[in-house]
């Protein structure tokens, strides 16, 4: 056996272990297993998780990986062993959510995916955004202002999230679509690795570089969203190159009136994780729930955002204050 087949079955020795004791642990306790909640997105849906999760009286423990596997593996076998009532899965990407499901299984623990997806496995529920209708209605935001510019003989690069995710495959899926329906041209498409400043920098600079007909960039996240506007502004094509983006930041609300973003695909993270909670707390009571379920994402442009506005600063901001 490997040393990859060890690990694994260390991990199923540990849940093992943990589920023999969870009858006796006490109940009401939930985990999030969460890719990294250093990135916004995953914040809000842990904020939206603890807020549904109080209100029916659940205590929650959020683990993030900060984007390793590994470390995933080893917060699964943490949390099982702890015996809680249930997960939630927001996995590294989909093929290592396969394993923390069958860890899950055995240990009996049942598990809502929220977003991302996986490859196979059992779970109770996959509550996702629409990412192809989201990223299909984004991408015909951004054609109709190429088109009024006169640019729709330019070309859009990617900046994306990893491919191997099912949500970052129906990203460009449905982006794409909507370019190729209005005449529009791909250029590159680069994936993020780290999801650094840096990273984004330097992925903007090379798509930039290597297509002098390049104009327009879609970053398929939203924290990083200025790496992208220097390296534009550091190529001298300040105004010459349109920015879009997927999900928000507070500061979007103020620049995509300005026109320094065309637009951004917004998820709702925080409706997302309460879904997920009602969604699990559903199951634990016995009751039917939705095999898949698939939220809403929100195509804000300068022409919508002010009639958005609440929606986007509860459910994509999670500013229940608000």
């Amino acid at each position: 056996m490997g040393r990859c087949g060890c690990w694994v079955l260390w991990l199923v020795l540990c849940v093992a272990a943990g589920g023999a004791g969870a009858e006796a642990a006490s109940k009401g306790r939930l985990a999030y297993l969460v890719s990294d909640q250093r990135i916004p997105f995953w914040d809000i849906m842990a904020r939206g998780i603890r807020s549904r999760a109080q209100e029916l009286g659940y205590t929650v423990a959020v683990y993030s990986a900060e984007n390793s596997a590994k470390r995933e593996l080893q917060h699964t076998a943490a949390a099982l062993g702890q015996g809680v009532d249930g997960l939630i899965l927001s996995p590294t990407n989909s093929s290592a959510a396969v394993t923390v499901l069958k860890l899950a299984q055995r240990a009996g623990t049942p598990v809502v995916i929220a977003d991302i997806g996986a490859d196979g496995g059992r779970y109770v529920s996959y509550i996702a955004s629409d990412n192809r209708a989201g990223s299909y209605q984004i991408g015909q935001v951004l054609a109709a202002r190429l088109q009024a510019l006169g640019w729709d003989d330019g070309t859009v690069g990617i900046i994306a999230i990893p491919q191997k995710r099912a949500n970052g495959q129906a990203r460009t899926a449905g982006f794409m679509r909507a370019l190729e329906e209005a005449g529009i041209s791909g250029s590159g498409l680069r994936q993020q690795a780290d999801f650094s400043y840096q990273e984004t920098y330097d992925f903007a600079r090379e798509l930039i570089a290597a297509d002098p007909n390049l104009r327009a960039l879609w970053l398929q996240g939203s924290d990083r969203y200025q790496g992208a506007l220097d390296a534009i502004a550091d190529a001298g094509r300040e105004g010459d190159i349109l920015l879009l983006c997927f999900d928000a930041e507070p500061e979007f609300l103020e620049l995509i009136p300005q026109g320094v973003l065309v637009g951004a695909a917004m998820q709702q993270p925080f409706l997302m994780g309460e879904q997920a909670v009602n969604t699990l707390h559903a199951h634990l009571r016995g009751e039917p729930v939705e095999k898949t379920q698939m939220l809403p994402i929100l195509a804000i442009s300068a022409d919508n955002i002010e009639q958005k506005l609440p929606l986007i600063r509860r459910n994509v901001l999670g500013r229940e204050e608000e």
